[in-house]
Order: structure tokens, then C-alpha cells, then sequence
């Protein structure tokens, strides 16, 4: 099974344009994880019209949890991709069978240690972040239905990823799209039409994502999958846990991250301002992840081609691949903070209309923590980049650069400049982190020339 052969001719990763290649991988990438995006942000739309500023603010308070249970997903997802991409690129199919059916069964496991997890300790994070009363009962029965759920959770944001790493990137956006869309229309139902609030928005969620769930698995088993797998590859292989784990740990390393300074912010808000300053930290978080998802998708798109070229040792087109991703991310993220400084007040109405004071304060969130947004969507291709090579040390410290940078902001602004502070401290902390990353990226690029390959 682990014989070295010739890289995968039959496969289309392994013929050019790469630059067609990319976007034929990228573009259904990127529209998935952005209607993923979107339905999140539906999500707060529903929230803020039929319940509020307290409902928007209760949700952020439950996003740190919730978005670990999503990052467990991403790294199971993520670590089998890319394993999976380099073993194909070294022709060893059956070993790529072998790591999918071991990842899903990981997914089982790190599910039920989820469930127990939040039932027992998530009211107790809710505290550290400064809620209470009927903020902390809005928050906590959210999570307690999302825990029950955590499952289809974590298989719906990891399997999609496996079905575009079959060579099937169309159909993975079809199916995160059908998730979305089917979010969106029980969060309809639940939220507005049968008024269950933030329960009804977790409802939806779960019921979402086991849809996303049941259809890739039914894809990765049918006779249409290139690595279809059967039962016999659902094993239990230490190693190859190990190998999935280790590759896809900075994509939980970036959930723990944003879930960890979320935390630090919403207390922050709460100590520095108030319930409205964290509904509009919540309604410009929301706008943020929008973004953040197109650049989750550029990363998504370009992971394939430079797994398969790095097993295939085909430097030139890693080379293109990456300064194309990177490209593409800036390029995106400056237009979109260009259209949020330019409509700061009508984004926020499209949340809540009849909040002036709401509106005023999440247009002035826009301007102070948006505006070196663009730099998020670089951090964010960079720590695909390496974590596609299966290096994934370095992956994991830009994850974690961007927090140790961070915290101390967090702590040393607020004093000085009150809330404000709290707002500026993120996009500062990205300004210095970018400038570390590129040269990382840039060493790496030296040590592959593009001249040294096969074609």
C-alpha cells in the first residue's frame, strides 16, 4: 500500500493550465464557503429583526463554543484533505481510502467528547465572558441544543472538504450551498414564523448541517467517487490519526483563535461598553465572516493543486498556485472594505432598522475594525499554504503569531483608549502579523525554485 509510484496520470490535477486548474477549484470553493458566510449572517439578520440587540449579543456569546465545535470539523477536514491530495499525488489511491474512512471515524469520536464537554461545562464559559441573567439563559440554551447536533456539525464542515479533494469541487458547492439554503429556510420558519428565537436558529443549524453530512457520505460511497471508500477503510490506525490530526491542527489552531479573542472581545465590550456595543460588534463580526469565508474558500480551492504538486514535486506550479490564491485574497478583501467604508449605515439597518443608536455604533465598528481586513484573508491563505505542504508547525505558530500579538493589545488599548480600543485592536495586530508572514512565505518560495519540477 505505501509502495512509491509515479504520481496519478489519469488525474485531472495532474494536467495544465494550472492557472484553469485554480479556478476551476477556487470559484465553486469560494461560492460555497460565501453562502456559508451568507447564511450565518441571515442567521443574525433574523435574530436582530424578531429578537434584538440582546438576541445578537447572546449569539456571539455562544459563537466561541460553537465555532470550536466548526474548527474539530475543519481539522479532521482539512488534515485528511491534504493527506489524502499528497498520497494521490505520489499514486498511492488505496492509502487515500484508508485516511478518509479514518478521519470519519474520527469525526464520531471527537463528536460524542463534545457533547459531554458543553453540557457539562458551557454555562461555565458563558460567565467568563461576562453574561448573565437573561443574556446567559439565551446563550446556554442555544448551546445545549447545538452540543446535541455536534456531530452533524463537525461531519458537515469536514466532509464537503473530502468530496472537493475527489476531484469534485462543483459538487461540494452544491451540497454546502443546499445546506445553506435549507438554513436559511428553517431559520425562516423556526425564527420568524413559529418565533423560537436563537433555539430556533440552532434547530436550523443542526438540521443544516446533517443534510450537508448525509449527502457527502453518500457521494464518498457511491461508484461515482474516484477514492470511493467502503466499510473496510473505516479502521482504527493510530497513525494515521496521528498524520490527519497533526496536518490539520492549524485549522483548529485558527477556530481556537477566533474563538478565543471573541471570548476576550465580548467581555471586553461588556466591561468597557455595553449589551449594544457588543450588538454591534455581533452585527459587524457577522459582515467580517463574510469575508473571511471567501478567503476560507481561495485557501480551500488552491490546498488541492498544492498538495498534489507538492507529492508530485512540481515546484513551478505551487509557485503559481500560491501567488495566485494570495492575489485573489487582497484583491477581494480591499474591495469589500471599500464598499463597507463607503455603506456603513445601510449594512447595519439591513440587522436592525429601528435602532439608531444600534446603527450608529456598528458603522463606527465597520470603520475602526474592518479596516485592515484584507491582511485576514493573506494570514488566512498563508496558514493553508503550509498547512497543504504538511507543514504544519508553521501553520500552527501563524495562528497562533496572530493571538500572542493580539492579547496584549487587547489588555494594554482599552485602558488607554475605552472601547475604542477594544474596536482597533485586531486590525492592528494583523498589520504586524502580515508583515512576519510574507517574509515566511517568501523564504519558502527560495527554497523551491520554480525551475526545479516535472511536468
Amino acid at each position: 500500500m505505501d509502495l512509491k509510484v509515479p504520481s496519478d496520470s489519469n488525474s485531472t490535477l495532474a494536467k495544465g493550465p494550472v492557472k484553469r486548474l485554480f479556478w476551476q477549484y477556487t470559484l465553486p470553493a469560494v461560492a460555497g464557503m460565501l453562502v456559508n458566510g451568507l447564511y450565518s449572517t441571515i442567521d443574525g439578520i433574523f435574530i436582530g429583526r424578531s429578537v434584538g440587540a440582546e438576541g445578537l449579543a447572546a449569539m456571539n456569546l455562544a459563537w466561541p463554543i460553537f465555532g470550536f465545535i466548526i474548527g474539530i470539523g475543519m481539522m479532521i477536514g482539512m488534515g485528511a484533505s491534504a493527506h489524502c491530495s499528497i498520497c494521490r499525488g505520489q499514486g498511492k489511491d488505496e492509502k487515500a481510502r484508508f485516511v478518509l474512512g479514518n478521519a470519519t471515524v474520527l469525526m464520531i469520536g471527537a463528536s460524542l467528547f463534545l457533547t459531554v464537554a458543553i453540557l457539562l461545562g458551557g454555562e461555565y464559559v458563558l460567565k467568563l465572558m461576562g453574561a448573565n441573567g437573561s443574556l446567559l439563559h439565551m446563550a446556554n440554551h442555544y448551546l445545549h441544543l447545538i452540543s446535541f447536533g455536534s456531530a452533524a456539525a463537525i461531519a458537515g464542515a469536514a466532509l464537503p472538504m473530502m468530496v472537493r479533494n475527489d476531484e469534485r469541487p462543483r459538487l461540494a458547492t452544491v451540497i454546502i450551498a443546499t445546506g445553506a439554503i435549507t438554513n436559511i429556510v428553517l431559520d425562516y420558519i423556526f425564527i420568524i414564523l413559529l418565533d423560537l428565537g436563537i433555539a430556533g436558529a440552532a434547530i436550523a443549524t443542526i438540521i443544516a448541517q446533517t443534510v450537508t453530512a448525509i449527502w457527502s457520505l453518500i457521494y464518498l460511497f457511491s461508484t461515482k467517487a474516484r477514492l470511493r471508500i467502503k466499510t473496510r477503510h473505516f479502521g482504527v490506525s493510530p497513525g494515521l490519526y496521528k498524520i490527519i490530526l497533526a496536518t490539520g491542527f492549524p485549522s483548529l489552531t485558527m477556530f481556537i483563535y477566533l474563538s478565543f479573542v471573541l471570548a476576550v472581545h465580548n467581555r471586553l465590550f461588556l466591561e468597557y461598553g455595553s449589551v449594544l456595543s457588543l450588538a454591534a460588534f455581533t452585527i459587524v463580526g457577522y459582515i467580517q465572516a463574510v469575508y473571511y469565508m471567501v478567503a476560507e474558500g481561495v485557501a480551500s480551492g488552491a490546498q488541492p493543486l498544492i498538495s498534489f504538486n507538492h507529492g508530485a514535486n512540481n515546484n513551478k506550479n505551487i509557485h503559481i498556485t500560491i501567488k495566485l490564491a494570495i492575489t485573489t485574497a487582497l484583491i477581494s478583501g480591499v474591495l469589500t472594505v471599500l464598499v463597507i467604508n463607503i455603506f456603513p449605515e445601510q449594512i447595519a439597518s439591513i440587522f436592525n432598522a429601528s435602532n439608531n443608536e444600534l446603527i450608529n455604533e456598528t458603522a463606527r465598528g465597520f470603520r475602526l475594525h474592518l479596516f485592515s481586513m484584507y491582511l485576514d484573508g493573506f494570514i488566512v491563505v498563508a496558514a493553508a499554504y503550509f498547512q497543504a505542504l504538511a507543514r504544519a508547525k508553521i501553520a500552527t505558530w501563524i495562528t497562533l503569531g496572530n493571538m500572542l500579538i493580539q492579547v496584549p493589545l487587547l489588555i494594554i488599548l482599552p485602558e488607554w483608549l475605552g472601547v475604542t480600543g477594544v474596536w482597533v485592536a485586531l486590525p492592528l495586530s494583523n498589520i504586524f502579523l502580515a508583515l512576519v508572514v510574507a517574509g515566511l512565505i517568501q523564504q519558502d518560495l527560495k527554497q523551491r525554485p520554480a525551475s526545479a519540477n516535472i511536468s
